[in-house]
């Protein structure tokens, strides 16, 4: 399965992808807006930290499906190495993904809300469809079951668009949606550190470490001369 930073900050994509297995980086507007930098500096300069065999995303603004494409062939045109676009999964950016996968440019449709859009979506061509966990939650839904369901269509009907899942307010909302078989996560990088976050783990190494200083006098780095 396959982890994802949702976010734009340097900094916290730099530290990420330098601690853990991380797959790539999703980006929305509003997740750019927020670092107050020029656009596609700001996507180089992702993409330089993470690499280019790793995921990059980013979303495009029009609302005509020819803009849409414009907009996509010209970040594709810019951005190397392993890039998708993002396309809000309305009627014209149903349009738009269609005639992308044509022009062998792979997408991600977004803003995902039921199981239905993404059926289209991944007949259309899209290569991801990205459903919106928590907010799902906050229209009285259910969004690791649309999660669930979205897998299920796309098995029974050997549809091979991936399910990357996305908007959470939790872990506990990311380990449903990885124990309903979602092929990949993305998450603000707050949600990702508390992947492995646990306050027994962290008692339990400072135990390791007070017990091995009481007997070695010494820090744990020394272990290779204790051998």
């Amino acid at each position: 399965m396959e982890i994802l930073i949702d976010s734009a900050n340097l900094e916290s994509i730099r530290d990420l992808n330098d601690l853990y297995p991380i797959d790539g980086v999703t980006t929305n507007p509003t997740i750019v807006v927020k670092e107050k930098r020029t656009f596609l500096p700001l996507l180089k300069e992702i993409q330089s930290i993470i690499g280019e065999e790793k995921m990059l995303f980013a979303q495009v603004l029009g609302e005509k499906a020819e803009d849409m494409v414009k907009e996509a062939s010209y970040l594709n045109k810019e951005i190397n190495g392993n890039f998708y676009v993002k396309i809000p999964v309305t009627d014209e950016g149903i349009k738009a993904i269609k005639l992308l996968k044509l022009q062998g440019i792979k997408t991600l449709a977004t803003t995902i809300y039921t199981p239905l859009q993404a059926f289209i979506a991944a007949k259309a061509g899209a290569e991801y469809v990205a459903p919106y966990v928590n907010r799902i939650d906050n229209l009285a839904g259910n969004g690791v079951q649309v999660v669930s369901d979205i897998i299920k269509i796309f098995e029974h009907h050997h549809l091979p668009c991936k399910v990357l899942a996305a908007s959470f307010k939790n872990t506990q909302q990311v380990h449903h949606v990885c124990l309903e078989g979602a092929h990949g996560v993305t998450a603000a990088p707050e949600i990702i550190k508390s992947f492995t976050a646990h306050p027994s783990t962290e008692t339990n190494v400072r135990q390791f470490m007070n017990e091995w200083k009481s007997f070695y006098g010494e820090s744990s780095n020394s272990i290779i001369k204790k051998n």
